[in-house]
Formats: structure tokens, C-alpha cells, sequence
């Protein structure tokens, strides 16, 4: 079993701030073995009717195990998942819980409480670009075959495990928690959005080939962001006249569920961009946790891949470019022209370090995924770059 010391690390921090840590994402991403591999935890799977049982008087059950570091494994199989919650983070302070489950807190009817002020939520992730050398496989194999542990260690492409991935999620992430009405409409929009990953998302697009309305689709979008199964993208617009200010991009959570539906048995040069922005997303999202990331579109058709915009600092914007020579950076200049303050980022799937650049006039770091921690931190001023940065012109 690989530890991933990422989400400990993070699990042990957040804990330091609150007592209950919501630990949500799409199934089989690993949450179980996660919070099992946690130091001097107990574990219980709310899935057993005598866990069930035992939970029902929940002042009970936490006085029972008070001070203690607990995991309740899909919570949401309580009658009052919230309830006890709340009860353990009034009156157990010092007993820690992480609570599992597939989606947002409060995105189901299940859930009467949203604990807000009383919780922390970490998002698990496939596994993050920064951490494929720990599970040592390519980072080719982890695009095609996904970031879902099982399915990314498989000595084989498991076509079948992603469509039975598939009616897992339905029966046992959506029927349980959603009132949704037709299966075919649910499934079909998701599909086509895994399709599309990475492109605009106009809803009415859709509404032939799913059979269902504009309104409808917009509600399942929801429920899709709820569940973690996709990722829905803002634009960063100033200048109502020259950008695109509404019109989301919605990426698909898993680069091998992307490959499955598009029907891609071998990585070719052509996929491969934007399925490196895919990854470069689930790093920002780890980094930034709620920091909001957007991205930009004039109406020239000139594209920024994302824009991270940081409280009382300027802009980055954040260009992805599967290999570092001869990237065109026409997008990023145009976007420098209406945001000259703007910090510019492009990260390479081939580069280790970062560097300093410049081209016609721009200033830019290119970079590599393990280098947008430090970078992060130090546009935030928490801490000041490496000095062993090198600058080159091009």
C-alpha cells in the first residue's frame, strides 16, 4: 500500500483547526484506505447494520469512544449522519473524527446541517501528477489508465472496471442521496461531458442528445459538482466587450475516464495537451484548496487555460504545455495586454525546475508541477523563491 503523504499531512493539519474533517470525492479514489492508513485511528464501516446500530444514540456511541481519533467510512448510511456530527464537534471536542463520503456536505437531502463553522473538507483527488512517483508508473500510464489507485495500477487498461465505475455511481451515489429522474438523461450529459473535457460547456448544446431541458441539465450540472465528478471552471473577465464572461468550462475529474469515453487505447501526440491540463488542474485544486481558479477567453478565440486570482495579489495566469519547446504562447501574450500586472505561468510535463523566460517583451516562469507549491507560496509572500533560479531569453 503507498502512503500518500499529501493527504495526510493534510488530514493531520486540518485536524489541528477542527475537530471533524469531511473527506469527500468520487468513489474509489482511495478515502478508505486513506483514513485507515491514519496514525491510532479506529475504524468503522457505516455500511454494517451493527455500526448503524451502535451509532443510533449517538451521545452513546461518541461517549464511548471520546478522545479517541475515529474514521466513520460513508457516513451518509446513518439515519442522521449530520446530527451525530454536530454532537461530536459541541460536546467531544476532543475526540477527532473523519468522516467519509461521495459528495459536498449539504448536497443531499441526507445531510440536515452543513456543520459550517464546525468542520474542515478536504477533496480527495485521482492521483496528483506530484505523487506518480511514489506509486512508480509513467505519467503516460496514469493519463490513459486514470488516477483511481486501482485502476491506475492495473496491469492492463480495466475497460471494464470504468463502466461498472459508472453504475456504481448511479445505484449507489445517486439513487441513495438525488432525486434525479431519468437515468438516460443523467448518464448520457455526464458522458458527453467527459467527451468534452476541457471545452466550453453551453447547456443548450445538449439538450437534443440528452433528451431533457436546459433547466434540467443545469441541475444535474449541479449534482455533477456536488459528486466531484467534474470540475466547473469560471471565466475571469474585466472587460465585458472584449471577453467571455459567462460561459463555463467543465473538465472531467479523472483523465482515464476522459480517455475511456473519447475511446483512446494508446496516448497519441494530439491527446496529450489537453489531458496534461487536466492533471495541472487537480494540482492547482489541491494547492489552492477554496481559492478560486478561472479561465480566460477573449473573443478573438485567444485562451488562457486558468487564471488563479488571490486575495489582494495580482492575477497568475497559468498556461499548460505538455512539452516546453516550441510552446506557443500567442494566448498568454494576449492576455498580457489587457493585464500587463499579471504574473504568467507555463508548466511543462517536461521540466523539473523552474526557470525565469522572457519572449517578446513577456516575462514568464516556466515550471513544472513539483514547483507550484514554492511558487504559490511565493506569490502569496510566504515565502521567497529559490535563489538558484536561472533566466533565460527566448
Amino acid at each position: 500500500m503507498v502512503k500518500r503523504a499529501h493527504w495526510i499531512n493534510s488530514i493531520e493539519a486540518a485536524w489541528r483547526e477542527r475537530s471533524i474533517i469531511w473527506l469527500c470525492g468520487p468513489r474509489r479514489l482511495g478515502k478508505t484506505t486513506l483514513a485507515r492508513g491514519l496514525d491510532d485511528v479506529l475504524y468503522f464501516d457505516c455500511d454494517v447494520p451493527s455500526v448503524r446500530r451502535d451509532a443510533e444514540d449517538a451521545e452513546a456511541f461518541l461517549s464511548r469512544y471520546q478522545g479517541r481519533r475515529l474514521v466513520l467510512d460513508e457516513i451518509h448510511r446513518l439515519g442522521d449522519p449530520s446530527g451525530l456530527l454536530k454532537i461530536a464537534s459541541d460536546h467531544f471536542p476532543g475526540t477527532r473524527i473523519v468522516a467519509t463520503g461521495s459528495s459536498t456536505l449539504g448536497a443531499s437531502a441526507r445531510f440536515r446541517d452543513t456543520l459550517a463553522g464546525r468542520k474542515r473538507t478536504i477533496a480527495l483527488r485521482p492521483v496528483l501528477a506530484s505523487e506518480i512517483g511514489s506509486f512508480g508508473v509513467s505519467i503516460e500510464q496514469r493519463i490513459l489508465q486514470g488516477g483511481l489507485p486501482e485502476n491506475m495500477m492495473a496491469d492492463h487498461l480495466p475497460e471494464k472496471d470504468f463502466q461498472e465505475w459508472i453504475e456504481a455511481f448511479w445505484a449507489r451515489d445517486i439513487l441513495e442521496l438525488f432525486s434525479i429522474g431519468k437515468r438516460y438523461s443523467f448518464l448520457k450529459f455526464l458522458e458527453m461531458l467527459w467527451l468534452q473535457s476541457g471545452g466550453q460547456c453551453e447547456l443548450n448544446s445538449f439538450t437534443a442528445a440528452c433528451e431533457a431541458s436546459r433547466q434540467t441539465l443545469a441541475n444535474y450540472l449541479d449534482v455533477f459538482a456536488a459528486t466531484g465528478v467534474v470540475h466547473v471552471i469560471r471565466p475571469f473577465a474585466k472587460n465585458p466587450s472584449r471577453e467571455i464572461v459567462a460561459m463555463p468550462k467543465v473538465y472531467g475529474f479523472d483523465t482515464g475516464f476522459v480517455c475511456h469515453v473519447r475511446g483512446i487505447a494508446q496516448l497519441r501526440p494530439d491527446d496529450m495537451g489537453g489531458l496534461w491540463e487536466n492533471l495541472v488542474l487537480d494540482e492547482l485544486l489541491y494547492h489552492l484548496q477554496d481559492e478560486p481558479i478561472r479561465y480566460w477567453r477573449d473573443k478573438q478565440k485567444h485562451e488562457v487555460d486558468f487564471v488563479w486570482v488571490p486575495r489582494g495579489r495580482s492575477p497568475v495566469a497559468i498556461e499548460c504545455k505538455w512539452r516546453a519547446k516550441n510552446a506557443d504562447l500567442s494566448s498568454l501574450q494576449a492576455f498580457s495586454t489587457l493585464y500587463p500586472e499579471a504574473t504568467r505561468w507555463v508548466v511543462c510535463a517536461d521540466r523539473k525546475d523552474w526557470i525565469c523566460k522572457e519572449r517578446r517583451g513577456m516575462k514568464y516562469i516556466e515550471c513544472g508541477v513539483i514547483n507550484l507549491p514554492e511558487l504559490i507560496a511565493s506569490h502569496k509572500g510566504t515565502k521567497s523563491q529559490s535563489k538558484g533560479a536561472r533566466s533565460s531569453r527566448t
